[in-house]
């Protein structure tokens, strides 16, 4: 039987990284944790555990990801997120996988994410599905960052759909989810200017309006709710300020 090995990064994730451990017991052949250098509870957590912990000073979210896939020990990877685990029919449904030998190098999975205590199935949100399981000698990390994906080496091979889902703990207030748009606002905008991208003002404005558009309507984001027009607005929020400071970047590296 193959063996698996899991890789997750981590930064100050104590109320997190124990659920995510705890949903890989009995499957994992071994545990890679890349941390960037936490400060709280995160470390003696993952000790309990015993986890391979190791420590690096944040380099991106797709290097540091890269980084933690390199130091894992088995052919197979399965790349988490601090917070995320997996459900009981996802779990099963990997385990089964294990026990044939993994026959496919690639296995995606449905990702559902929890916001504030409620599980959203709308605002372009579910299912998200997500390549994580895979043969690494085929596959690389790649993306733009904030947005990291594996990304298989051979287009040729059929990609296998897991049943279950990968329980995503995202935000647990909306001012979180305001801070971290904001965060990744910025770093989106710096990977854009690197690209020597430089959109107008209007292009900012029309592709936030149609962000909000397409998740509140089209992808049917008014079914979640309160929540659901929340998500939506950060969002296009999101979008709006990511163009809107790859201009100002812009302005500054004219100076």
């Amino acid at each position: 039987m193959k063996k698996l090995s899991v890789a997750i990064i981590t930064l100050n994730e104590e109320r997190n990284i124990g659920r995510c451990l705890e949903s890989l017991d009995g499957l994992a052949d071994e545990i890679v944790v890349l941390d960037s250098l936490s400060t709280d509870r995160t470390e003696s957590i993952c000790r309990d555990f015993e986890v391979r912990f190791e420590r690096q000073a944040f380099a991106g979210y797709i290097r540091q990801k890269q980084d933690a896939i390199d130091l894992c020990s088995h052919e197979m990877v399965l790349s988490l997120d601090a917070d995320e685990a997996l459900s009981d029919e996802l779990r099963n449904a990997i385990l089964t996988e294990k026990q044939k030998d993994f026959p496919s190098p690639y296995y995606s999975m449905n990702r559902l994410t929890n916001y504030c205590g409620k599980w959203i199935y709308h605002c372009g949100w579910y299912p998200d599905t997500k390549l994580r399981l895979f043969d690494r000698r085929r596959a690389r990390m790649g993306g733009q960052n904030p947005h990291d994906k594996i990304i298989p080496s051979d287009s040729t091979l059929s990609i296998q759909h897991l049943k279950g889902d990968l329980l995503h703990y995202s935000y647990y207030s909306v001012e979180e989810h305001r801070r971290q748009a904001d965060r990744f606002a910025t770093i989106a905008a710096k990977a854009l200017v690197a690209r020597g991208k430089n959109p107008s003002y209007t292009i900012a404005l029309i592709k936030s309006i149609a962000k909000f558009i397409r998740n509140y309507i089209i992808k049917f984001g008014f079914l979640d709710g309160r929540f659901g027009w929340v998500i939506c607005r950060i969002s296009a929020w999101e979008t709006f300020q990511k163009y809107r400071r790859v201009r100002l970047f812009q302005s500054k590296k004219m100076l």
